[in-house]
């Protein structure tokens, strides 16, 4: 509880108290007045509005005076409190609505960008395509060298082994020609002009 409450409940007491204990003490009064006989009017009773009023007014003018102390400080307080909460919010608001401009400017660059990274992948898209291509054609070009060399070369090897083979029909042939020519008589005269040949 605060002091300004406890003040106030104090101030309260004390009033409720004032104004409960006059009658009962007028009842006293009257009582022992009774006993007494006395039919005389004391200064209380003769005043007593007057002075429930002037009661009042000294608990009121306390309790004024305290509420005077008191409040301002703690409306001040409450009041710097509010302004730092209003400032706060006013801050937050602010950061928000950049945030907010933010992902504004990026969802309307946002196509731009879209646009821009399309382009780029299709531009890539066709340089690989077109490095494939020349890929493809270089190693076609590679094969078909190579294939001619291997024809050429396979080509070379068969016209090497025909004319092998061309060779030795050949020589069978000279061969079975010369065996067919060749009678003891021209073996005798071949074998003595080598002898002659070798003095």
């Amino acid at each position: 509880m605060s002091r300004i409450g406890i003040v106030v409940a104090m101030n309260v007491v004390a009033l409720g108290l004032a104004f409960t204990s006059r009658p009962a003490l007028a009842q006293e009064h009257e009582a022992a007045q009774q006993k007494a006989g006395e039919k005389e009017e004391s200064f209380a009773e003769k005043h007593e509005l007057a002075l429930k009023w002037a009661n009042f007014l000294l608990l009121a003018g306390l309790l004024g005076y305290f509420i005077g102390k008191n409040a301002g400080p703690f409306f001040a307080a409450r009041s710097a409190g509010i302004r730092k909460d209003m400032d706060e919010s006013l801050r937050q608001r602010e950061q928000a609505e950049a945030k907010a401009a933010d992902v504004d400017r990026r969802l309307a660059d946002l196509g731009e960008d879209i646009a821009a990274l399309r382009g780029h992948s299709e531009a890539e898209a066709q340089a690989e395509s077109e490095r494939m291509a020349q890929h493809t054609t270089a190693e076609i070009a590679k094969i078909q060298a190579h294939a001619e060399r291997e024809i050429a070369s396979a080509g070379k090897a068969a016209r090497m082994a025909l004319k092998r083979y061309s060779a030795e029909l050949a020589m069978a042939l000279a061969e079975q020609k010369v065996r067919a020519r060749m009678t003891p008589d021209t073996e005798d005269a071949l074998v003595q002009g080598f002898v002659r040949n070798l003095k």
